[in-house]
């Protein structure tokens, strides 16, 4: 991934997790595995919507499956990426009976079922329930950087406003059939992963590899992939990671995400180079701002990125975009960015999507049959 498309714009990528449903019941369902092979051997799967779909993934419970955009340099091609991604997903699993859902935990009571690898058996046996539990679907979004100092400048610099971005993709209220109160419960058990949330300032890419070295070296973590950071360098790309969002359930809203996050590292790489600090505020207050946005979501009031104090979440909303303003219209994205923002204030996070779902039908089967329809909605 180059860090600039060819308008000047930086490139960017999305990750999706999507629960693997049984249809009729709403259970979701361990056949990872076979939904893989089937999209292997199939070309209309690969092909789906006329574009080549990237390669599905396993990840750590078979009831789930990662879907990727490749890497894309304009809102528009992203849109399209995403759905043909999560199109490909819906053809591999319908292959062998299942279906998808972009759900960041499953509403329905289920015991997941480990991926058969050595990598995830040592996790499972390392960290025992927290492993056994972690049933969650996240989006992750990738944005091209020039240089590793840079990233890392990006990194110290976003820190604030990453809890904003959970509070608008939060989608995950209901945990083993009961309703949590959170808007995000899979932050919750995300967080149990010891290197989970916030980080201190960094300075440099050099800080940043020696404290990545000395986790490793503290032996509670495998390996670097489990560098579970809420924004972290990418291993394997010259990107920044940033990890926070709960898979939405509405493709229009993870859109809006990519958006919103290229803007972000744009706006914070600006203010790097132009000689401005970032931010000092500790991380024990990131981490109750992250806290808030999981429980309340749009509700209700959340940590101001620039006070640190209690604010509606509509205030809170309205200032991440005034900082992203120059940035998304630099892009092309202000205009697109800023009606899909209304629109999803408007109607409400996925959380809310679920409970309204929820609260006419009381039954939790229903909540990912109509997860399942808006998953691929156009």
């Amino acid at each position: 991934m180059t860090d600039r498309g060819s308008d000047g714009a930086r490139t960017f990528g999305v990750e999706e997790e999507l629960l693997l449903i049984d249809p009729v019941t709403g259970v979701p369902q361990a056949c990872s595995g076979s939904v893989i092979r089937y999209a292997q051997r199939h070309e209309e799967v690969v092909f789906a919507d006329g574009r080549r779909a990237e390669p599905l993934d396993a990840e750590l419970q078979r009831e789930q499956v990662e879907v990727a955009t490749p890497v894309c340099a304009t809102l528009d091609e992203l849109a399209a990426r995403v759905r043909s991604a999560r199109l490909a997903a819906a053809r591999a699993a319908a292959g062998v009976g299942a279906a998808v859902a972009a759900l960041a935990t499953s509403p329905v009571a289920v015991r997941p079922s480990l991926t058969p690898s050595r990598r995830f058996r040592r996790m499972a046996n390392a960290y025992a329930l927290t492993a056994d539990e972690q049933l969650t679907c996240g989006c992750h979004v990738h944005v091209g950087v020039g240089s590793p100092d840079e990233g890392v400048a990006v990194l110290d610099r976003i820190r604030p406003w990453l809890p904003p971005l959970l509070a608008l993709s939060a989608n995950s209220p209901f945990w083993q059939g009961t309703d949590t109160g959170y808007d995000s419960w899979r932050q919750q058990v995300w967080g149990r992963w010891p290197s989970t949330g916030p980080t201190e300032l960094f300075g440099s890419a050099k800080v940043y590899r020696e404290t990545v070295a000395a986790m490793l070296d503290s032996g509670a973590l495998l390996d670097e992939g489990m560098i579970y950071f809420d924004a972290r360098l990418s291993r394997h790309y010259p990107t920044v990671e940033i990890r926070v969002a709960d898979v939405c359930l509405d493709a229009a809203d993870t859109v809006l995400m990519a958006a919103l996050i290229r803007a972000l590292v744009a706006t914070a790489a600006e203010s790097w180079r132009a000689g401005e600090p970032p931010d000092p505020v500790r991380t024990d207050v990131l981490r109750l701002a992250m806290w808030r946005a999981s429980r309340s979501g749009l509700r209700g009031e959340l940590v101001h990125p620039l006070t640190h104090r209690p604010a509606p979440a509509c205030a809170v909303v309205g200032a991440l975009l005034e900082h992203l303003g120059p940035a998304l219209e630099r892009a092309g994205d202000l205009e697109t960015a800023t009606h899909q923002l209304h629109v999803l204030l408007e109607r409400g996070n996925g959380a809310r999507l679920q409970r309204s779902v929820y609260a006419r039908t009381r039954d939790v089967t229903s909540v990912v049959t109509a997860a399942i329809d808006h998953t691929l909605k156009a």
